[in-house]
């Protein structure tokens, strides 16, 4: 369950050049999956990739047309 690691608010924030309250809001509105561990959230890269994904405007370039 742990082979990736998790990434905090401040780390995610910097990877997709946004703020921290972006990132925290997109948790708190449940787009974005997170775990609580004391007063912090924290995100998987599996997660963040999701999130990302989800959000694409088209499909990846490698991808063959269906």
């Amino acid at each position: 369950m742990l082979s990736k690691p998790f990434l905090t608010t401040h780390e995610i924030a910097e990877l997709l050049k946004v703020g921290e309250p972006t990132v925290r809001t997109w948790i708190h509105n449940e787009d974005l999956r997170a775990v609580k561990l004391g007063r912090e959230f924290r995100v998987s890269v599996k997660d963040l990739e999701a999130f990302v994904e989800e959000r694409a405007t088209r499909a990846p370039s490698w991808r063959s047309p269906a």
